[in-house]
């Protein structure tokens, strides 16, 4: 079993690699396209090390964050959109370095990679903070709700650390157009915790008083 796990890993693993690099490597027409180097290195090594720890002290975490398979409908329409927003922002981003449109100072992008790691750093935080968390909207068995720690500050941590993330990967990739482009991502995100909140209000116990208690879901004191 824990083989079988451990291959399905890697298979995702190395299926994002090869669809990441083709989606920036192919539109620059190079493979000499340095922010996207920087952006890979940025995204899976961190992703590599955070899944070697959960397959040697969390599989069953490790377990649920493979599993990306939405059940509610509602879910399923955010990440599809989701995808294509992704996919059009890093092959805008390609071009954007191929044809030198409008590229951002490597300042800029030195900013954005630092901003990059420390939403990883946020969303490593979160994920030891709650081991039930799964990629997709569901109440698993003798879930509790976690009401400490960044969960004391607003209700969905893991949404404002891959917010974060999100957004500031077409600022490491140089191209201010990408990033206007995935600010399409916050109403996404936002439609996608209405629906989650739906769903753990009426499937999870305690989880209605906790929404009492902790008022803001994404941005403390904003919303």
């Amino acid at each position: 079993m824990k083989n079988r796990l451990l291959f399905q890993a890697l298979a995702k693993f190395l299926a994002g690699v090869v669809l990441v690099g083709a989606l920036l490597f192919i539109p620059a027409g190079s493979l000499r396209y340095p922010h996207g180097w920087v952006l890979m290195l940025l995204l899976f090594i961190p992703m590599f090390c955070a899944g070697c720890v959960m397959m040697v002290k969390n599989t069953q975490l490790l377990r649920e964050r493979l599993d990306a398979r939405e059940q509610e409908g509602e879910q399923k329409r955010v990440v599809a959109l989701s995808g294509l927003l992704f996919i059009g922002v890093f092959v805008f981003s390609g071009l954007n370095w191929r044809f030198q449109w409008h590229l951002l100072p490597d300042w800029c992008c030195l900013i954005a990679a630092v901003v990059f790691v420390g939403s990883y750093l946020l969303y490593a935080e979160v994920l030891r903070e709650n081991t039930s968390l799964s990629r997709t909207i569901k109440v698993q068995d003798n879930q509790r709700v976690i009401d400490t720690g960044l969960y004391g500050i607003v209700r969905h941590p893991m949404s404002t650390a891959t917010t974060i993330l999100f957004l500031s990967m077409p600022l490491v990739l140089g191209s201010v157009v990408a990033f206007l482009a995935m600010l399409l991502y916050i109403p996404l995100i936002i439609r996608r915790i209405k629906n989650e909140e739906a769903v753990l209000a009426e499937e999870l116990e305690g989880y209605r008083e906790y929404m009492q208690k902790v008022r803001y879901r994404l941005i403390p004191f904003i919303w």
